[in-house]
């Protein structure tokens, strides 16, 4: 299923047992009840999805899992984060072979490519299968800049057709926008500037705490596209002391712990990530109460 690139695409958790083994149940569960709120894709094995810590036969297990739940109704991502270029490209082609339906591409990673060197990455592993690529721009996370000279080079290639945009700097979307008008699609990948981007033309928001919300995501999202400003901003403004949990170093255990809030997921991280306990586990689930106890009824999309 090929990705439009429009909507809202949540970049799923991927769940632990205590042993650290991979909880296929739960994973697949939390699937389920993206697409039953309406989601557009399903982007697995992100930074939010532990990336880093997973091999790639847990990867690939994790694709036959999302496959199967997903069961043809969206296009599933898969993320591509490897530090060496030739385990990328091997990577994406079984990934194309595996049932993928696209990629969403970091730079290298550990290492902080200088520009012909991230771009010499991104065309080889893009070019090493068909599947469409968005690229991720996190230089506040991995160190690393896509600009917009950069963006000019990527767009000869037909590969890449989306970029997630996570500068924080929401006035960097403009700039591409002026530059390339519709060349891109353009999803945000900040949960607490999505509104924001979403009203200044983004696509798409690549989302975090759709994780545990998902419906009132892609009610913002759709009341957006339906000119319907004033519903959004204020569900958006509700929603917003959950969405900062998205920010900062521990945004996987955050999010994992709003999850098992609403009970779509459990606390459980893989190591040397740990879950959060005492005083910082108290501040994040008093956002998340709070939230709760005047969660809004959401209006008909």
């Amino acid at each position: 299923m090929k990705p439009l690139w429009t909507g809202v695409y949540p970049a799923v958790t991927t769940n632990f047992f205590e042993d650290q083994s991979l909880d296929f149940q739960t994973f697949e569960n939390n699937i389920n009840e993206q697409i039953k709120a309406g989601v557009h894709g399903i982007i697995v094995c992100g930074s939010l999805g532990e990336n880093g810590t997973l091999s790639t036969d847990e990867k690939l297990a994790l694709l036959e899992s999302a496959k199967k739940a997903i069961a043809g109704r969206v296009p599933l991502i898969m993320t591509v984060a490897e530090c060496v270029t030739t385990e990328a490209v091997s990577f994406v082609k079984t990934v194309e072979q595996a049932g993928g339906d696209g990629f969403m591409m970091l730079p290298p990673m550990r290492y902080a490519s200088d520009e012909r060197e991230t771009l010499h990455y991104l065309h080889k592993v893009a070019d090493a299968t068909d599947l469409p690529v968005m690229a991720y721009n996190n230089p506040v996370a991995y160190k690393i800049f896509l600009s917009i000279p950069m963006f000019h080079d990527l767009a000869q290639n037909q590969h890449f057709e989306a970029m997630k945009e996570s500068t924080g700097d929401v006035r960097y979307m403009t700039d591409i926008i002026n530059e390339f008008g519709d060349r891109f699609k353009i999803l945000s990948g900040v949960d607490d500037l999505a509104f924001e981007s979403l009203v200044m033309g983004a696509h798409g928001w690549v989302a975090g705490l759709v994780c545990g919300f998902p419906r009132e995501t892609v009610v913002i999202y759709e009341l957006v596209q339906q000119g319907r400003i004033q519903e959004a901003r204020e569900i958006y403004r509700w929603f917003f002391p959950l969405l900062h949990l998205d920010i900062g170093n521990k945004f996987v255990q955050n999010i994992k712990l709003a999850e098992t809030a609403v009970g779509m997921g459990t606390e459980m991280v893989r190591e040397p990530r740990l879950p959060l306990v005492g005083e910082e586990r108290q501040a994040v689930l008093d956002v998340i109460e709070k939230a709760l106890k005047v969660r809004p009824v959401l209006p008909q999309i």
